[in-house]
């Protein structure tokens, strides 16, 4: 089984996470964060992940010590999820409409963790989170884990669509690059032998 559970504590946060590759897209989010609980569900849905993440954060202060812990709990949560990386598809690639927004995303389970985001947000807030965030949530995922992901906004001004759209694609692409190709599941999608 692909999954992981993630414990973290520090001064400014207490997270609890866990994650189901292969899940059928439950979730039970509650990070203190209403627009990230949203994101986040969005997330599971889309990839089909089974996440349950539960944050006591210093919201008192911002929001921006939860977003960052919990990209990296999540990115944690992959990398250990995914084991050994034998027979994952290693690479996904989605676009993804939501009404006038279009995202498009790349990914490499690559062990090299990279972010290109080029996902020009128009406003500072939406409601009352901070659209910088997204970005710290995914430098946040990559570093823990290993993954590139590139991801960018194509089209669209309204600041939630483009977010939404983001973490439904970045959600979508992923499930594919987790993927097991049941062909090769006893390779390592790499020629060095290990990712």
């Amino acid at each position: 089984m692909r999954t992981s559970e993630i414990k973290r504590e520090t001064a400014e946060t207490k997270i609890k996470l866990s994650l189901d590759l292969d899940g059928s897209g439950k979730s039970d989010i509650d990070t203190g964060v209403g627009f990230l609980d949203h994101m986040l569900t969005l997330f599971a849905k889309h990839g089909r992940f089974d996440l349950t993440v539960k944050c006591d954060g210093d919201t008192e202060v911002d929001d921006h010590h939860s977003v960052e812990d919990i990209g990296i709990c999540l990115g944690s949560a992959f990398s250990e999820a995914l084991g050994d990386r034998k027979g994952i598809e290693r690479y996904g690639f989605f676009i993804l409409p939501m009404d006038e927004a279009l995202i498009r995303c790349s990914v490499d389970i690559s062990g090299r963790a990279m972010l290109i985001y080029d996902m020009e947000i128009p406003t500072e807030k939406v409601g009352t989170f901070d659209t910088e965030l997204v970005k710290e949530f995914l430098l946040a995922f990559v570093r823990c884990s290993g993954i590139t992901m590139h991801v960018s906004r194509l089209a669209g001004e309204n600041s939630h669509h483009i977010i939404e759209g983001a973490f439904k694609c970045i959600a979508r692409t992923l499930k594919t690059a987790v993927a097991i190709d049941e062909k090769y599941k006893d390779e390592i999608p790499s020629t060095k032998g290990v990712l």
